[in-house]
């Protein structure tokens, strides 16, 4: 043998095990998956922890789960791509787009539908009928970077000057503890939470128009094979699935799964917020 032959014969096995590496580091890099914190963090954690091991199996990947603290906080997280793809508000996804142009990967289906609602509520013994009879008493937010929120408050008929007073509490937990303690006279929930809690102390008395969802997020640094397999890993998410149901479930029990969307379908929020984002 020659030992030209005998260089080819070190370069090939050179590159097989080069590829090899590759491969199993590839394989073993961890993806991070971030979210907007829509309840306290350890109520989150609880809710995503059957989804990113579900997704890592799917994924044949590590999934490292990093939670936000504030929408804020998220929307850079994303567009700066320190996670690789999130759980977001509409407006978040909006957001972060605008900012890191980032791509939307599937939207989630709320009691089989692709839409929620965001709620104004009030205690059930409250004298306030309508928004008309919110004018001088006191609202509670959310995430002071929930511009969805306000909007929706103000195209239901009233300016938000016209509150004695209005503060932003965070989390939807926080919105229904303060106006179940007379901290606040109303406040404005996602349609899951206000429902779960009709009845029981609070009452609802404005329905925003059907609102494009929460969705998957994915940065702009993921290539398109690793954006498809995601994409597919949360649209293949099966209710009649007994393992796939806990792991939607677990993340929201108004939930059913995942569907593909487009920036289009955002539109409608891009219109309401405008006056907002300035």
């Amino acid at each position: 043998m020659n030992s030209y032959l005998k260089k080819l014969i070190f370069m090939f096995f050179v590159l097989i095990l080069f590829n090899s590496f590759v491969l199993a580091e590839n394989k073993q890099t961890p993806i991070k998956f971030g979210s907007v914190a829509m309840d306290i963090p350890a109520i989150m954690h609880k809710r995503l922890t059957p989804l990113t091991e579900y997704l890592s199996k799917e994924l044949n990947r590590p999934i490292i789960l990093k939670l936000s603290p504030n929408m804020g906080d998220a929307i850079n997280a994303i567009a700066e791509s320190q996670v690789d793809f999130a759980y977001l508000t509409p407006v978040a996804y909006l957001k972060s787009h605008e900012q890191g142009n980032t791509r939307i990967v599937a939207k989630t289906l709320t009691n089989k539908k692709p839409y929620f609602q965001l709620m104004v509520v009030v205690r059930n013994d409250s004298p306030v009928k309508t928004i008309e009879d919110l004018v001088g008493k006191s609202f509670a937010f959310g995430d002071k970077r929930a511009l969805l929120q306000q909007s929706v408050v103000v195209g239901s008929g009233i300016k938000i000057e016209n509150f004695s007073k209005y503060d932003f509490l965070g989390h939807y937990d926080n919105i229904v503890r303060g106006v179940l303690n007379r901290d606040y006279d109303a406040g404005i929930l996602k349609d899951t939470k206000a429902i779960k809690w009709k009845n029981k102390g609070i009452r609802i008395i404005y329905a925003s128009p059907e609102l494009p969802p929460y969705n998957i997020t994915a940065s702009k640094n993921i290539d398109n094979k690793l954006f498809n397999k995601i994409q597919k890993a949360f649209t293949k998410l099966d209710i009649n699935n007994p393992k796939h149901q806990m792991v939607v479930k677990s993340l929201s029990n108004k939930y059913d799964g995942f569907i593909e969307t487009t920036d289009a379908d955002y539109d409608v929020v891009r219109e309401l917020i405008k006056p907002f984002s300035k």
